[in-house]
């Protein structure tokens, strides 16, 4: 219970860093935001807690094949709250798609590896 506690407090600091940064320079922080940030420390994570390498490589491939429908998310919210949509509805809309995408490339995926 100890590890998870540690694990959930760090991880919530350096989001919470980040966040200060993205306020006071939404620039740099926007930046900041885009480094892998939560795929290192989860690997990080996994390393410590002793996971073999097999385990490893299957997360970082899982990382991979989640960056096109992550990018379609982030790409479509920048567009439609640029258009003057609403946060709100611009942060379901991109995430409606972001699901039906991810759906998708694991449908993909799944018939590739057939």
């Amino acid at each position: 219970m100890t590890a998870f506690l540690v694990k959930v407090f760090s991880s919530a600091l350096v989001i919470g860093l980040v966040t200060e940064v993205a306020r006071r320079s939404p620039s740099l922080g926007g930046v900041l935001s885009a480094l892998p940030v939560v795929s290192l420390i989860s690997f990080a994570w996994l390393v410590k807690q002793g996971s073999e390498r097999a385990e490893l490589s299957t997360f970082l491939k899982s990382v991979l094949l989640g960056l096109p429908a992550t990018f379609l998310l982030l790409a479509v919210l920048y567009g439609l709250i640029r258009l003057g949509i609403p946060i709100f509805y611009s942060i379901l809309g991109a995430t409606s798609l972001f699901i039906v995408c991810w759906y998708i490339q694991r449908y993909l995926q799944q018939w590739w590896q057939t």
